[in-house]
């Protein structure tokens, strides 16, 4: 429940703000985690990043205001953060499909986003196949890319860099280099938000316990405890739904927590778009 709980302090500390020039920094500390592992799981659970959030919920709160008062669009384009009425009616406008004008004067539908609650799935009607595991340290080699998390961004480059690897013959050097621990390709997520805000590097990579081969980086992972989640199903919808699963459901009913470090998706041979593919998440926890 602690997840659950930490969250939803955030959600209203975002609330208790909704005017002030708030950071991602602030946000993630109400909830007592970096701001690489809050946008994580902000995400998973709401499916929206958090800057979507508070957009939609003051462009919402922006509207009520408008076709209940006396507020002027002007005015309400500063007390909402915009510096002319112009680009305050054109983000208006993406959100509702009317203007500001049209909502004062009660002209076409607006789009009401409601305050976040978040609540503990407690249906359990999709088993979690998933077991224990003490590994490491455990040395991956491969290549390793910087990634922006705002916005989404790394949500959507990660395939695309699935996609090229694939394409251009490292996922095959790969697979002939692992002899380690861990048996298949990692996709593996580092937390860089300490360092630089809102950043993350993502590799590609094989656990290899060999010399550093040309043209690839390395990288130990700390010897962890680590949650092992079983994925059944094509890609890239299984992996999606059990991330999902994992927080929604495990994390608050199983008394553990994150432990901060990579965490790692094991991808096996096989096509992946085929119903039967195979694959793996590993959490470490504590």
């Amino acid at each position: 429940m602690a997840l659950v709980e930490s969250m939803q302090r955030s959600i209203d500390y975002m609330e208790k703000h909704i005017l002030e020039d708030i950071s991602i920094e602030e946000i993630a500390s109400q909830a007592n985690t970096s701001v690489f592992h809050f946008q994580r799981m902000f995400t998973l659970l709401t499916d929206i990043p958090v800057a979507e959030y508070l957009r939609r919920r003051r462009f919402t709160l922006a509207a009520h205001e408008l076709s209940k008062s006396n507020l002027k669009v002007i005015d309400a384009a500063l007390k909402y953060g915009y510096e002319t009425p112009e680009s305050f009616a054109k983000a208006f406008k993406k959100q509702h499909g009317i203007t500001p004008r049209e909502a004062k004067g009660f002209k076409g539908k607006m789009q009401s986003y409601n305050r976040l609650v978040i609540q503990v799935n407690v249906k359990g009607a999709e088993p979690m196949l998933y077991h224990m595991v003490e590994n490491g340290p455990i040395q991956v080699v491969g290549m390793r890319v910087e990634l922006s998390c705002e916005n989404g961004e790394n949500q959507r480059v990660i395939p695309q860099l699935w996609e090229k690897v694939n394409e251009d013959g490292t996922s095959e050097q790969l697979i002939k280099l692992n002899d380690g621990g861990i048996q298949g390709l990692l996709g593996v997520c580092v937390d860089k938000s300490h360092l630089k805000a809102n950043m993350m590097d993502y590799w590609i990579a094989s656990a290899h316990d060999g010399e550093l081969p040309e043209n690839f980086s390395k990288l130990e992972l700390p010897a962890s405890k680590w949650a092992v989640f079983e994925v059944h199903g094509p890609m890239p919808l299984s992996i999606q739904n059990v991330w999902k699963q994992i927080y929604s459901e495990w994390f608050p009913s199983s008394g553990y927590e994150h432990a901060g470090t990579p965490d790692l998706e094991v991808y096996s041979e096989g096509d992946p778009f085929s119903e039967d593919y195979y694959s793996e998440i590993w959490i470490p926890v504590k």
